[in-house]
């Protein structure tokens, strides 16, 4: 799949230079200025720093699979325009790297997220993203600790590139932190809200490799295989069993990955299944926003595990700018 991946990619790097040459790519001089992102959750927590009168334009359409996305031509001319890139980082986005270091402007900055969150001795590798293949789990916005240097990086790389705004980008870094802050601490409520014994995390895609030491709870393990496949029948089998001997009452899914594997496991292991928790997919209006999603999975997971769902009633899910 790498392979084809990476053969795709220069195919559409070919295109884009034959079908836009580069002086058509000139950014113009209007006074906003244009960020491009990648997945829902890094252009939400963008727009609600950056306000409401310049362009933020996320690449990877909402319930698309990030791990397999390919950019098209018009993603191309959206990079070649932007004054800034904001991605996640950390092997997420390869084939979007790729196609925006050869028609960026030279000087259009990309900045990296997770790269620039964690040191590399602090990536984790996993049942999803083993280390022997060299990509780490990117998914750290699950962990709002994380997601807070995350909007920091962002205010930053904002004032750098447009310092004439340096006071707005500060105020809604503040006021947006402050939202975060009280949802990180009503997910520590909702953990600790389950039986201890219940907090244990079985999913079909390890998207909770950096939630899980955070707020008390272990990823016991995650259905797909490295590759985005289905599991074959031993791991299937070994996954029953650790289901049945440590007596967890739930395992979950998303829209995001369907799975009859996961159903299967499920009822042969007498476990409930549940496929509405969510990495990247933000849920529809009122609640159309990342801290709305994280509320979401809150609610879904705690109360599956035995825990109180109204451990995010008071969380406030809107938008600064809709």
């Amino acid at each position: 799949m790498k392979g084809s991946r990476s053969i795709v990619t220069n195919l559409l790097i070919l295109l884009v230079i034959l079908l836009f040459p580069m002086d058509s790519f000139a950014v113009d001089s209007r006074q906003n200025i244009n960020i491009v992102t990648t997945v829902a959750p890094i252009t939400n927590i963008v727009q609600n720093i950056v306000g409401s009168d310049v362009n933020v334009t996320g690449i990877v359409p909402n319930s698309i699979d990030s791990h397999t996305f390919e950019p098209v031509p018009t993603d191309a001319k959206l990079l070649a325009n932007a004054d800034i890139i904001i991605v996640n980082g950390l092997d997420l986005e390869i084939p979007t790297l790729k196609l925006a270091e050869k028609v960026k402007m030279p000087d259009t900055p990309i900045v990296q997220l997770g790269n620039s969150t964690l040191q590399e001795e602090d990536w984790q590798y996993d049942f999803s993203f083993p280390r022997e293949l060299g990509h780490p789990n990117p998914h750290l916005w699950t962990n709002i600790a994380l997601v807070i240097r995350y909007a920091e990086i962002i205010r930053d790389s904002l004032v750098t590139l447009n310092p004439r705004h340096k006071d707005t980008y500060t105020k809604n870094t503040v006021a947006y932190v402050e939202k975060l802050q009280q949802l990180d601490i009503a997910i520590f409520s909702c953990v600790e809200s389950i039986p201890e014994n219940n907090r244990k995390l079985i999913t079909y895609h390890d998207s909770f490799a950096y939630f899980a030491p955070r707020y008390g709870m272990e990823v016991v393990a995650a259905v797909q295989p490295s590759n985005f496949s289905e599991p074959g029948p031993q791991e299937v089998i070994r996954v029953i069993e650790q289901i049945k001997k440590e007596a967890i009452p739930a395992i979950f899914g998303s829209e995001v990955f369907p799975s009859k594997v996961m159903e299967q496991i499920a009822r042969e292991a007498g476990a409930q299944f549940i496929d509405q928790l969510s990495d990247d997919e933000l849920p529809p209006a009122p609640n159309n926003s990342f801290i709305g999603m994280m509320a979401k999975n809150m609610r879904i997971m705690t109360g599956a595990l035995g825990g109180n769902p109204d451990c995010v009633a008071g969380i406030d899910t809107s938008n600064f700018f809709p």
